[in-house]
């Protein structure tokens, strides 16, 4: 199964965000850790990882990019216990069942956000609109000849 792993090219993350996440980790879309936010009173680096984090899921911290990798069952049966665990304790979930269940459809979202080339890397726009939240997915397809170290996506701008 395919599924996003996040992928650092430079150390915009780091200022970019109040948590980043780190590169390896497994990632997750995120969107939810917004669905109470008020984006219009929240500072800026919260504001940035709404229109463009993926959620790490081992520091729960943001990430611009994510690369599309592969994943074994057992990793991805621990990244749904940790993501519903997290669920739990940060975001009010009942019990584990709603989150586990919760955290199973995030997981699903993520992996199927994935089908596309391994190395390919993905990028995400979001917004508020009529229906909610809306995300719109960046694709950078895997070119053999490039080092994606060296590949720059966007520049930072100062608010």
């Amino acid at each position: 199964m395919k599924f996003p792993r996040v992928i650092q090219l430079d150390d915009s993350d780091l200022r970019v965000y109040a948590a980043p996440a780190r590169p390896g980790e497994w990632a997750v879309s995120g969107a939810f850790a917004f669905l109470e936010t008020d984006l219009e009173r929240a500072d800026g680096k919260t504001r940035e990882a709404f229109r463009h984090g993926f959620l790490g899921l081992d520091s729960f911290g943001w990430t611009t990019l994510v690369e599309v990798t592969e994943i074994n069952n057992a990793e991805y049966a621990q990244l749904i216990e940790r993501l519903a665990v997290h669920l739990m304790l940060r975001y009010g979930a009942p019990d584990i069942d709603a989150a586990t269940k919760a955290a199973e459809e995030e997981a699903a979202f993520a992996a199927s956000i994935c089908e596309h080339p391994l190395q390919t890397i993905l990028a995400v726009e979001r917004e508020v609109g009529a229906e909610g939240i809306e995300e719109n997915f960046r694709v950078v397809p895997p070119r053999s000849e490039i080092d994606h170290s060296k590949v720059k996506i966007w520049a930072i701008e100062e608010e």
